[in-house]
């Protein structure tokens, strides 16, 4: 098992030993105040539109994109850094780089086409 794999496991393993405390649970007596609490928390108003909840759940997986596409350029790097002359590894690296470009590339490009059409259809 290389030192990446062993990387990403003790992380995983360490955000589910962290999960549980992390939740702060409530009492769900009152299942209502519950959920007004929890909405007024993640800064959505209770008159929310769908829209406004749409728009922020697409915010988060673009954060989330991007930081997927960071671990691979981090990735990618270190592999090239750490290469040696072994054009095998520089080729690996190069190719996580493409991809990971491309990627961004074509979620970004996805992303702007339906900011265009929901404009268009909005207004």
């Amino acid at each position: 098992m290389n030192l990446f794999k062993k990387i990403i496991l003790s992380l995983f393993s360490l955000a589910l030993l962290c999960a549980p405390s992390m939740t702060f649970a409530y009492n769900l007596g009152d299942s209502g105040t519950l959920f007004r609490n929890l909405g007024s928390k993640t800064g959505i108003q209770q008159d929310a539109q769908i829209e406004d909840i749409v728009g922020a759940a697409i915010r988060t997986a673009l954060t989330l994109v991007g930081l997927v596409f960071l671990v691979l350029m981090v990735y990618a790097g270190y592999l090239w850094m750490t290469a040696r002359g072994e054009d095998s590894q520089v080729e690996k690296a190069r190719k996580i780089v493409y991809a990971s470009i491309i990627g961004l590339v074509i979620v970004m490009s996805a992303y702007a086409i339906t900011v265009l059409v929901t404009s268009r259809l909005g207004t």
